[in-house]
């Protein structure tokens, strides 16, 4: 009987012993559980925060390129030199003959603008008349001083007197003193004109009507004048360097761009002569 229940109690210690190990192991194991969750958790929430800061950063760069190519959009470029913005100084007043050519950005706003436009416009003036005179003086002058009994003006072979041809000086100081006040009155009345009328060089000096009374009609008359006065400036300098040159007239180096249309019916048209109209260059 003793030793039944000093068996039973050692079986008992033993359940208790092993109970508690069990116990003690199972929380252990929680705790290590738990533990590894954690860690999960922190390193989960670890690639969370990173991903947002990814996220964010993702969304930073996108907002920077869709304001970069909203700006690349929106800048407009030049019709005359297309590689190149057009300068924003010229969008401050519009003007005839606008072609966004201003790559050293003269026209920062717009009393720059209509001070340079109403300088082009004086300027284009000026060449057109030069333009013109210069190859009339070079053909007609001698016919009209002979005619008078008067020494002609022409240098050399038939040259138009100029700063690089030389014979300024023996134009008469008349003439110097007719130009100087003429210049001087123009200018002085446009000191009095408004920008808008001096943006478009209107004088009021229109004595044939040629300007209208149309919207559009004004438009292409100041349209069309811009671009004569340009072309008319390129001109008068190739007129100046290609006699200086040449030292030949361009009324006989180019004589079919001032010659009457009627002069090549009526002569040898020189057809398949190559060096008709051009420089010949004199043998060594």
């Amino acid at each position: 009987m003793a030793t039944t229940k000093l068996t039973a109690l050692l079986i008992l210690w033993q359940f208790t012993i092993a109970s508690t190990l069990v116990l003690q192991s199972g929380s252990s194991l929680r705790t290590v559980r738990l533990r590894r969750t954690n860690a999960k958790d922190e390193k989960t929430t670890e690639a969370m925060d990173l991903n947002l800061e990814e996220m964010f950063e993702m969304f930073e760069e996108a907002d920077q390129k869709v304001s970069t190519k909203d700006v690349e959009m929106s800048v407009t470029m030049s019709v005359a030199l297309p590689w190149l913005p057009r300068p924003s100084g010229l969008d401050s007043f519009k003007l005839a003959g606008d072609r966004g050519l201003d790559p050293l950005n003269f026209a920062k706003n717009k009393d720059d603008l209509v001070k340079f436009r109403s300088a082009e416009i004086k300027h284009g003036r000026l060449a057109m008349l030069a333009a013109a005179g210069w190859p009339i003086s070079e053909l007609l002058d001698g016919a009209i001083a002979k005619q008078f009994g008067l020494p002609a003006d022409l240098v050399g072979d038939g040259l138009a007197p100029s700063i690089l041809n030389g014979g300024l000086g023996v134009i008469s100081p008349i003439y110097w003193g007719i130009v100087l006040v003429s210049a001087a009155a123009i200018e002085l009345t446009g000191l009095s004109l408004k920008p808008e009328a001096q943006a478009t060089g209107d004088y009021g000096f229109d004595p044939l009507g040629l300007y209208g009374n149309d919207l559009k009609q004004k438009a292409e008359r100041l349209e069309q004048e811009i671009i004569h006065g340009r072309l008319g400036m390129v001109a008068i300098v190739a007129y100046a360097a290609q006699e200086f040159a040449s030292k030949l007239p361009v009324t006989k180096e180019t004589p079919f761009l001032f010659e009457p249309i009627w002069t090549y019916l009526t002569k040898d048209l020189g057809s398949f002569d190559l060096s008709r109209g051009f420089y010949e260059i004199p043998a060594v």
